[in-house]
């Protein structure tokens, strides 16, 4: 579970929702991702190792307040929904757009702000010669949605 969530770019959960990184539990240390990700997404070394050594559940409200997840629902079908709705509305966006937004903020995370920016001036020098651009402008002029071609 945790393991997963952390390698998502976007995080949800229902109100019953826990997470726990259990391998302490089982004599291990966790091997797949967890005490990579995991500082990284909830930005407090004390709550990851807290969490990590004591293999203890952290509840949806925690896991909010801590930026684990970005949003809690009241049950499970609420947050498919709203999950699903999410999806298609990145999907109907320029795959070009959401591709290179996601590289740069991965960038980002690891880099100056000055490198972040040289990072993406070159990503959309390079894109001005993608068609999505076109298609936005003209999507726009024509009040339609654009339809972007699959990278």
């Amino acid at each position: 579970g945790v393991d997963m969530i952390t390698a998502s770019d976007i995080r949800l959960c229902s109100q019953n929702a826990f997470f726990t990184v259990k391998e302490v539990d089982v004599g291990l240390a966790a091997d797949v991702g967890t005490l990579q990700r995991l500082p990284k997404v909830v930005r407090s070394e004390s709550l990851v190792r807290e969490l990590c050594f004591t293999a203890r559940k952290m509840f949806a409200a925690e896991a909010r307040e801590c930026g684990l997840v970005s949003r809690v629902f009241p049950d499970k079908k609420a947050m498919m929904a709203n999950a699903l709705g999410m999806a298609k509305l990145i999907a109907s966006k320029s795959p070009v757009a959401v591709q290179g937004t996601k590289m740069a903020l991965v960038h980002a995370r690891d880099h100056s702000v000055k490198e972040g920016l040289d990072f993406i001036k070159n990503w959309n020098m390079s894109m001005l010669l993608s068609e999505d651009i076109a298609k936005s402008f003209a999507g726009k002029l024509a009040k339609k949605m654009p339809v972007y071609s699959k990278l």
